[in-house]
């Protein structure tokens, strides 16, 4: 009896931690698409456009009509290509992106997994997404997809570089890789942001600048979207593809857009917590929302305003700019915690 217990706790269990993926997942979608929504209105009214406004009221309904075109339009496979990795490529983007949030926590107790390592494991996660970017580029069997993956290849290392030194800094502050003590560590208040705390914001203030730049070149989004330049390279690794391959290259593409965003909040936003103490009855994922929908306003920002670097000048300020600053940032860290907290 005592077996027949244990065995169907054990299988409630399972069920309900599938349960609780697949809705952390349709939430995720569903926010997505609005997202994209909100990045298509942002541009338009910074060109002083309406954007997507006739699909549903205000156009909110757009993404979900996007996505419906892109799931019935027919699949188109270069006759020359590697059709195997051709198809395999755009599943290994979307999968790796959606992996990756299992330890993103997004309120107290709110989070898939919560693992000691959770910063390891998003790193490992978006260092092997670049293989899905090479394997559609290589696979489509054209110059043009070839030369973007590998730009987009290079952009991407040299970018997690930069990134990993301004985790690393915040890593030391803390004392742990677990993403959940990084925001235990700010709570109290806005005074107790990394982005703000006295006296550390130093190094934390340009750590955060350099991470959202780093960030923003490890999408490939504006004004880092040189693999997908269109004066140069069309559409850059996703230029054969079409359909549903080409939706899952999208999805995966704005989840690590998303990730960044989420990422930035716990680093240096305090994640849930509550700017203010008498706000601290509004529930804390409202927080968290909030604060990553910011960072994607300031991406999509960026996105309408600023011009396309060179390609030489996105490499000189990652490796000449970002890498000795992000170095100094983690020596001047090591130095505060050793010698003066």
């Amino acid at each position: 009896m005592a077996e027949l217990i244990r065995q169907y706790g054990e299988v409630n269990g399972f069920l309900l931690g599938i349960a609780q993926i697949l809705g952390f997942v349709i939430v995720l979608l569903l926010s997505l698409a609005f997202l994209l929504l909100a990045d298509r209105k942002i541009w338009a009214a910074v060109q002083l456009r309406k954007g997507p406004n006739v699909v549903g009221p205000f156009g909110l309904l757009q993404s979900f009509a996007d996505f419906l075109k892109f799931v019935f339009k027919e699949i188109v496979v270069p006759s020359g290509s590697n059709k195997f990795v051709f198809l395999l490529a755009p599943l290994i983007s979307f999968t790796l992106a959606f992996v990756a949030w299992a330890v993103v926590p997004v309120a107290p107790g709110w989070v898939i997994a919560d693992l000691n390592v959770g910063i390891l494991y998003i790193l490992a996660m978006s260092s092997l997404g670049v293989y899905g970017i090479i394997m559609g580029g290589w696979a489509s069997n054209s110059k043009y997809p070839f030369l973007g993956s590998l730009r987009s290849a290079a952009q991407m290392v040299s970018y997690e570089v930069s990134i990993g030194f301004v985790i690393v800094t915040i890593l030391i502050l803390v004392g742990s890789l677990r993403l959940t003590d990084i925001v235990e560590a700010q709570a109290g208040g806005i005074q107790n942001w990394f982005f703000i705390k006295f006296p550390t914001i130093v190094f934390t203030l340009p750590m955060f600048v350099v991470f959202f730049i780093s960030a923003l070149a490890e999408t490939n989004r504006p004004p880092f979207d040189l693999p997908e330049a269109e004066s140069e390279l069309v559409a850059g690794y996703q230029v054969e593809y079409s359909s549903t391959p080409y939706l899952l290259f999208m999805i995966g593409e704005y989840l690590n857009i998303v990730l960044m965003c989420a990422m930035a909040t716990i680093l240096f936003l305090g994640g849930w917590d509550a700017p203010f103490a008498f706000l601290s009855f509004v529930p804390p994922v409202f927080w968290f929302a909030l604060k990553t929908c910011f960072m994607f306003f300031m991406f999509a920002m960026v996105k309408a305003i600023v011009p396309r670097y060179r390609y030489d000048q996105l490499m000189r300020l990652g490796w000449k700019i970002f890498l000795p600053v992000s170095l100094v940032a983690v020596v001047a860290s090591a130095a505060y915690v050793t010698f003066i907290r």
